[in-house]
């Protein structure tokens, strides 16, 4: 990964956490402080709570593809270390569906007259489910690569001990 994908991914990362603490503290001033009244519409104080708990899954992420950068860069991503980031990664896009479910399940008695909406957002529960599956297929191929990255390893130790 070259110098300037890395300090490009990294600028990027930055802004994204920088906005999301930003809205993060938004919302929890907003639940808190309890100024703006509710209109009986939707409850808002569970969908902030849920705001607040998603946009946490979001910086963990982030803060785990920030790690998995600078052990691309040291060229130590292809370890066992490796692997607890992804972990965790997975583990936040799941916990981000559950709560998107969740943010359905509120909305939904708002949608009886209109449930496509609420077939929408359910969909778009499942494609973020999907996600953590695709995340999952490529921790499989960094266990494969880990594997023969060890297998390289000992074959080069074998091959030095005969030379």
């Amino acid at each position: 990964m070259g110098q300037l994908t890395v300090r490009a991914l990294r600028a990027v990362l930055v802004v994204v956490l920088t906005g999301t603490v930003f809205v993060q503290a938004l919302m929890a001033w907003a639940l808190v402080s309890g100024n703006d009244p509710e209109d009986g519409s939707l409850p808002l104080t569970p969908l902030r709570v849920i705001t607040i708990l998603g946009i946490g899954a979001a910086q963990v992420t982030l803060v785990c593809v920030w790690r998995l950068v600078t052990m691309v860069r040291r060229g130590t991503v292809f370890s066992h270390a490796a692997f607890r980031y992804v972990d965790v990664i997975i583990g936040a896009i799941v916990a981000a569906a559950l709560m998107w479910f969740a943010v359905t399940a509120l909305n939904a008695p708002g949608q009886r007259d209109d449930p496509g909406v609420t077939l929408i957002m359910g969909g778009i529960g499942v494609a973020i489910l999907g996600v953590a599956l695709i995340v999952l297929v490529l921790r499989m191929l960094l266990a494969q690569a880990v594997a023969r990255d060890a297998e390289a390893a000992q074959m080069q130790a074998e091959l030095d001990e005969v030379i």
